[in-house]
């Protein structure tokens, strides 16, 4: 059985299926496909993307699965009266389905970290200070909270930028807050690991900002496994010893990407330009 790792969907479900069946194609039926989150938002149709994921997940005994993402974690908030839309959200036939309450019930029971034959699957980053066992206790944090009675208060004060650099001796909303912060947001740090979230749109920080990538910080303590994560358009597919970033742009009018993660070997599906960077629709 071999495994795949697919990236941001973001409501792209003619692409998704599109992939899913070449995957299929090529490595029959039982191929165990794990998607990195960002299933639905700012794509043409985030319903349909959604509903497919749940059906699949739910009909393959564990061999489909799925992370959160933020813009995952956005609907739940959404759906549950703590946030809300954006101008460039596109969850409107979610809210209004029949079904949202199924959809939002299956995505919150979602792993926010998962850990397959040495890879470390997170939607964005991971700290510097933790190691995948961690990485993987510290998800099963947020997760627990999600899952739990106090959800929707958790999601109310989930949202903020601080704390932006992770402490052990972080406790309450603070912590977790930082964990969901850099599971499902970061891109570039300090090198003191400090998180940035105001670039979001570039590969790399600004010339004298000392902004690093946060795969590059030198004291990471994940180097020794392959992580695989997605969120970062503006990086786009990259594939290094102990690195696999699955974000090519779909819904920016690149491609939606999956990774073998037994040979590395690449499946990939062309993508209309379904928006514009700066978040208008074409």
């Amino acid at each position: 059985m071999k495994t795949y790792a697919i990236g941001d969907l973001q409501g792209c479900a003619h692409e998704a299926q599109l992939l899913l069946d070449r995957i299929f194609e090529t490595a029959g039926p039982d191929a165990r496909i794990l998607f990195v989150g960002d299933l639905i938002n700012r794509g043409p149709d985030s319903l349909t993307a959604l509903r497919r994921m749940k059906a699949l997940s739910e009909s393959s005994g564990g061999h489909i699965e799925a992370l959160l993402g933020n813009h995952d974690l956005h609907l739940i908030a959404v759906a549950a009266g703590v946030q809300r839309l954006g101008r460039s959200d596109t969850l409107d036939e979610i809210l209004a389905a029949p079904d949202r309450d199924d959809l939002i019930a299956w995505l919150r029971q979602r792993p926010l970290a998962m850990f397959v034959d040495a890879h470390l699957l997170v939607h964005a980053g991971v700290a510097p200070q933790w190691d995948a066992r961690q990485t993987m206790a510290l998800a099963g944090e947020v997760e627990a909270a999600l899952r739990g009675e106090g959800w929707i208060g958790f999601l109310g004060a989930m949202y903020g930028n601080h704390p932006d650099r992770w402490d052990d001796g972080l406790v309450g909303i603070d912590r977790l807050r930082c964990i969901v912060n850099a599971l499902t947001r970061m891109r570039l740090c300090a090198p003191d690991g400090t998180m940035d979230f105001k670039h979001k749109e570039s590969d790399a920080g600004p010339a004298g900002s000392g902004l690093l990538p946060w795969f590059e910080l030198p004291q990471r303590q994940t180097q020794d496994v392959t992580v695989v994560f997605g969120h970062w358009s503006a990086l786009g597919l990259v594939q290094r010893p102990n690195l696999i970033g699955l974000d090519s742009g779909c819904v920016w009018g690149g491609k939606l990407t999956a990774v073998c993660l037994d040979d590395r070997t690449l499946l990939q599906v062309d993508c209309p330009e379904y928006r514009e960077h700066g978040g208008k629709k074409r």
